[in-house]
């Protein structure tokens, strides 16, 4: 089984008191079981190898503590944050344990035959606006927009959408003001919603992660995007070959046939 963290950790044990379950997905840089406490709640546990030259987990986990901060600026936005219950480091692994949240959208839209009414889609954007919105207002970049990445809630918390993995988030704004503009940088996220800016290699700011969310509400609209499924022998050209594809679609055409307020927001 390939795992980033070496092996297939089901059914150990972690702190003495997370028994893991079973594997439930994969982030940026780890892995996330759906563990067991002694108690028998049930939590999301995120793991990276200790080994890691460049840990991410408890940058992660500092940043979910300072979003879930009682002076949040926009009323229930910080509902659409997780909350970190344990944090540590076991022998060959760091780990994180978290909310235990239901499906992506991603998994949410496979369900759904990948198609969504043009009114889920707005009823959803309203809450990704609002998750985005809220991270920016911590002056924090997500810099990994994708279906994937937001999550419903379980049981009564169900309509609600989570914002997760920010194993690439970034601060914006530092002790000397906006971070500069850069040229040159390698493309940070997932090339598909990854904004146009992003492909040339600028430094990303608020308004890419607000691009990245306009191509997946299309996504979720059309079912696919034009760049989707590009023939390419080595990921650099595949890379190449999506941005020149986003370049060449002007928002008229991928907002064809649906309200022009998308067209704007593009």
């Amino acid at each position: 089984m390939d795992s980033i963290l070496g092996k297939d950790l089901t059914n150990n044990t972690i702190a003495r008191q997370f028994k893991l379950i079973k594997k439930i997905g994969s982030g940026a840089f780890g892995e996330i079981y759906l563990v067991q406490s002694q108690s028998k709640s049930e939590y999301a546990m995120k793991l990276e190898r200790s080994d890691n030259k460049h840990p991410q987990i408890f940058f992660e986990a500092k940043l979910y503590n300072y979003l879930q901060g009682q002076d949040h600026l926009l009323c229930n936005s910080k509902e659409g944050i997780p909350k970190i219950h344990d944090q540590g480091v076991d022998g060959d692994y760091n780990y994180i344990v978290m909310d235990l949240l239901g499906p992506s959208l991603e998994e949410l839209f496979n369900k759904n035959h990948r198609k969504l009414s043009l009114k889920s889609v707005l009823m959803l954007a309203d809450q990704l606006i609002q998750r985005i919105e809220y991270i920016h207002s911590k002056q924090f970049l997500h810099r990994d927009i994708k279906p994937d990445n937001f999550l419903v809630g379980v049981g009564s918390k169900s309509s609600r959408l989570y914002v997760v993995d920010f194993g690439l988030a970034k601060r914006y704004i530092t002790k000397e003001g906006h971070i500069p503009y850069k040229e040159g940088k390698s493309l940070t996220g997932t090339a598909r919603y990854a904004s146009i800016n992003t492909h040339v290699g600028l430094e990303q700011s608020r308004r890419d992660d607000l691009e990245s969310l306009g191509y997946v509400l299309m996504y979720l609209l059309r079912g696919q995007l034009p760049w989707q499924n590009m023939k390419a022998t080595n990921q650099k050209e595949k890379y190449q070959k999506i941005m020149e594809k986003k370049q060449e679609t002007t928002p008229e055409q991928l907002c064809k046939g649906f309200p022009s307020e998308l067209t704007q927001f593009l």
